[in-house]
């Protein structure tokens, strides 16, 4: 259950539960359940069939879905414009991405080459996700794509349950993955495959070190547990929480197969016991749960992981 816990961080967790609480960040939420979406997806998709660009399209439309400054013909297809990254136009440009006329071919070649199985894993991944970025094949959400792209090779490649999450180590050093794909697309790859080597690196030892506190914490919620029967709905509702740090009554009693009533109890038994905790905004949206229940150390833990 552990592992389910590092997917969700990968939004990361954190914002989830800021988006889930916070019932003024709507745009923020969809953002954060589409990026979820996109990631599980190219997860399963990773142990099935070869990429396609039909999946970049795919996973596109699932982390634009709720973009609303986009035009729906730009959701989930390559742009139709010439693009460019920095400066005012195509003269000031950082960089000009190629005009769309070339992105067909450009993407074929792209997929052929993260199809491959004749390279090193991690080069690959950071190769294909520079190239991606150099491409720009998408009107707006090409990084996280691109980011998206690099779970689903590391996760085919490497025969993974979740990939380490890259993108957080991307995040803790922008400036250095900026220069990277600069260097990259200079010509100079190597300092670029070093860099996102030791992103992988950091990120999977941190997945380890986060996996391990998870797993610490789930023990002694158990222990707190002690006099509960074992098939009362509270243990099943404990075994949620590492993909459902967030809980709704509603959410426990579709995941167990029993009554809204039952959830809600199953929640306060675990309140009892200091594992979850009830929070009830004072504002909430129609249709959303009058009160969620937060498991406060887990989230803690998410907070607290090293970025």
């Amino acid at each position: 259950m552990a592992s389910s816990f590092i997917e969700g961080v990968q939004a990361p967790l954190a914002e989830v539960a800021a988006a889930e609480l916070d019932p003024t960040a709507g745009q923020a939420a969809v953002e954060v359940a589409g990026n979820l979406a996109a990631v599980r997806a190219a997860i399963d998709e990773a142990h099935g069939g070869a990429l396609m660009s039909t999946s970049l399209d795919r996973w596109h439309r699932t982390l634009m879905a709720g973009a609303g400054h986009l035009p729906s013909h730009l959701i989930g297809a390559p742009r139709d414009a010439q693009g460019w990254i920095g400066g005012t136009s195509p003269v000031d440009a950082a960089l000009v991405t190629p005009p769309p006329e070339h992105l067909g071919a450009l993407l074929d070649d792209l997929v052929a080459f993260a199809n491959r199985t004749d390279i090193d894993p991690v080069t690959q991944a950071a190769a294909a996700h520079a190239q991606f970025e150099i491409i720009h094949p998408y009107a707006d959400g090409n990084g996280r794509v691109g980011r998206v792209l690099v779970g689903w090779i590391l996760t085919r490649r490497l025969s993974l349950v979740s990939p380490p999450p890259v993108s957080v180590r991307i995040a803790a050093d922008r400036g250095g993955y900026l220069a990277g794909l600069t260097r990259f697309r200079l010509g100079e790859a190597d300092p670029w495959v070093r860099w996102f080597a030791d992103a992988v690196g950091d990120a999977g030892d941190a997945s380890v070190n986060l996996i391990h506190a998870v797993a610490k914490l789930q023990a002694s919620w158990a222990d707190r547990l002690v006099g509960v029967r074992a098939d009362a709905a509270a243990r099943g509702a404990l075994d949620l929480l590492p993909a459902h740090p967030v809980l709704a009554a509603s959410t426990v009693a579709a995941a167990l197969g029993v009554s809204e009533r039952a959830g809600r109890s199953a929640l306060q038994t675990l309140a009892g016991r200091g594992i979850v905790e009830p929070f009830d905004p004072a504002a909430r949206r129609r249709g959303r749960p009058r009160t969620w229940w937060v498991a406060p150390e887990l989230i803690a833990l998410a907070t607290a992981w090293p970025r």
